[in-house]
């Protein structure tokens, strides 16, 4: 459980270092390096990456919106009748579970 944790810190830690330099999908390559890194097991990797990545784009989504008031949202939400929080943490954490466990299966690949 605690490796699980610090794969998770680690993995929001880089993610967010290098989605400040790089594009979105920048994600991918922190989470699967961190996958790579930590000697955990397939399902635990993919729920690291898919927790860390998943708070990290809900609480940055939440951030942008507070700082704008909602303006943007409003109007996807015209556009898209969908909750666009809930997307949006979903993409990123599918993104980076599916990324994390590509790491930790290439690990396992190797030894």
């Amino acid at each position: 459980m605690m490796k699980l944790i610090e794969q998770a810190v680690v993995t929001i830690v880089c993610c967010f270092l290098l989605q400040l330099f790089l594009p979105w999908w920048s994600l991918a390559l922190a989470a699967g390096v961190v996958g790579f890194a930590f000697k955990n097991k397939g399902y635990l990797s993919f729920l690291a990456g898919f927790i860390g990545v998943g708070l990290l784009w809900g609480l940055t989504a939440l951030y942008i919106d507070l700082s704008t008031h909602a303006v943007l949202t409003e109007k996807v939400n015209r556009l898209l009748p969908v909750n666009s929080f809930l997307l949006t943490i979903c993409v990123g954490a599918l993104a980076g579970g599916m990324a994390s466990l590509t790491g930790a299966l290439l690990r396992a690949l190797r030894s």
